[in-house]
C-alpha cells in the first residue's frame, strides 16, 4: 500500500465505524432507558465487568461513569473468579460486557451475581447468548461480522460498545443535573483540575500591580502607567472609580498610525469603552473562552460595584497551565 491508498483506507474505516454507530443508534429502544433508570436509582455502585479487549472497554466505561457522578468500578472477570468478587455488595448493579455473550470467565461469575439477586445489564452483540439469557436488561451491540478483520478482530464492535457506554454515562450526567463544578471536584489534579478549579481572582494582577488611569489623564501619563506595570494595557476609570474602558498596546499602535496631535489626547479619548470584563469569582477557563471568542488577550476584573480590582492577561492563564 502506498501513502495515498493508506489514507483512503483509513478514511473508509472511519466512515465504516461512524455509519455502524449510526445504524446501531437507530436500534436503541426503551431497554436503554430502563438501564439508565436502574443505574440512577441504585443505592450501591455500578460494577462494570468484562474480559480481554472488551474488558478494556468496560474499564473505560467505568472510569467515565465515575468521573461524571456515578459511583462505578471495573471488575476484571478473570480476577473475579480468584477473589475479587469480595468487592461486590448486595445493592450494586452489574454491567456485564461480552460481544459474543459466551465468555467463559464472565459466565463463571454470573451465578454469584444471581445469588446476591443483583440486577444485570448486558452489553452484547449476541442477544441469544448465555449472558443475554441471564441478564435483566439486554442492550444489543451487534455489528455486521464482515466489517471487522477476518470477522474476528474486535474493532468496530468495541468502538460501538464504548460509544453506547459513554452515551449512557452522559445521559446519567444530564439526569443527575451534573454541573461543571461537580465535574471539577472529581478532577482536582492536572490540566483539567486547573481549568475547572482555578478562578480569576487567583491569577489576576491586583493592588499595586493593577494598571489604573483616570479618564482625564493625558497621553503621557497613560503611557507611563502602562510601562510601569508592564502589562501592555491599563484599566480606565471614571471619577467614581468605576470601570469605563481599557487601553491596550494595540490601541496605541492604531493611534500612532493616525495623523494629528495624539499627545493631547486623554485616556477617555484613547480607550475602548465598555470592554469585556470578568469578576474574581469567574472560572479561569470561562475567562479563557471569553478571550478566545473575542480575540483579546486581557480582561479587566471588577467587583460587584463595577470597580476594577485587577487585570487578567492571557500570559497568566498560560503560566497557570489553563491554556
Amino acid at each position: 500500500m502506498n501513502n495515498q491508498s493508506i489514507v483512503e483506507f483509513i478514511r473508509l474505516e472511519l466512515i465504516t465505524v461512524s455509519e455502524t454507530i449510526k445504524t446501531v443508534s437507530q436500534r436503541i429502544n426503551n431497554e436503554v432507558a430502563e438501564a439508565i433508570d436502574l443505574i440512577y436509582n441504585s443505592r450501591g455502585k455500578i460494577v462494570v465487568t468484562g474480559m480481554g479487549k472488551t474488558g478494556i472497554i468496560a474499564r473505560k466505561i467505568a472510569a467515565t461513569l465515575a468521573s461524571t457522578g456515578t459511583s462505578a468500578i471495573f471488575l476484571h472477570a478473570a480476577e473475579g473468579i480468584h477473589g475479587d468478587l469480595g468487592m461486590i455488595n448486595k445493592d450494586d448493579v452489574i454491567i456485564a460486557i461480552s460481544y459474543s455473550g459466551n465468555s467463559s470467565e464472565l459466565l463463571s461469575i454470573i451465578p454469584y451475581f444471581k445469588f446476591l439477586k443483583l440486577p444485570i445489564i448486558a452489553l452484547t452483540g449476541n442477544v441469544d447468548s448465555n449472558l443475554a439469557k441471564s441478564a435483566d436488561i439486554v442492550v444489543n451491540c451487534n455489528v455486521p461480522k464482515d466489517i471487522e478483520p477476518f470477522g474476528l478482530v474486535p474493532t468496530v464492535s468495541t468502538t460501538v460498545t464504548l460509544a453506547i457506554g459513554d452515551a449512557i454515562a452522559v445521559a446519567l450526567l444530564k439526569k443527575r443535573d451534573f454541573k461543571i463544578n461537580d465535574y471539577a471536584l472529581f478532577h482536582p489534579g492536572g490540566t483539567i483540575g486547573k481549568k475547572l478549579l482555578l478562578r480569576v481572582g487567583e491569577l489576576m494582577h491586583s493592588g499595586k500591580s493593577n494598571p489604573l488611569v483616570n479618564e482625564t489623564l493625558p497621553f503621557k501619563n497613560v503611557i507611563m502607567e502602562m510601562t510601569t506595570k508592564g502589562l501592555g494595557c491599563a484599566n480606565v476609570v471614571d471619577d467614581n472609580e468605576k470601570l469605563s474602558g481599557i487601553i491596550t498596546d494595540g490601541d496605541l499602535r492604531r493611534l500612532l498610525s493616525k495623523e494629528g496631535d495624539i499627545l493631547s489626547l486623554t485616556a477617555r479619548e484613547m480607550m475602548k469603552a465598555n470592554p469585556k470584563k470578568v469578576t474574581p469569582e469567574t472560572l479561569a477557563v470561562e475567562a479563557l473562552n471569553l478571550m478566545e471568542k473575542f480575540k483579546i488577550t486581557m480582561l479587566p476584573v471588577v467587583n460587584e460595584d463595577d470597580l476594577p480590582v485587577g487585570l487578567l492577561h492571557m500570559h497568566d492563564l498560560i503560566r497557570a497551565g489553563v491554556v
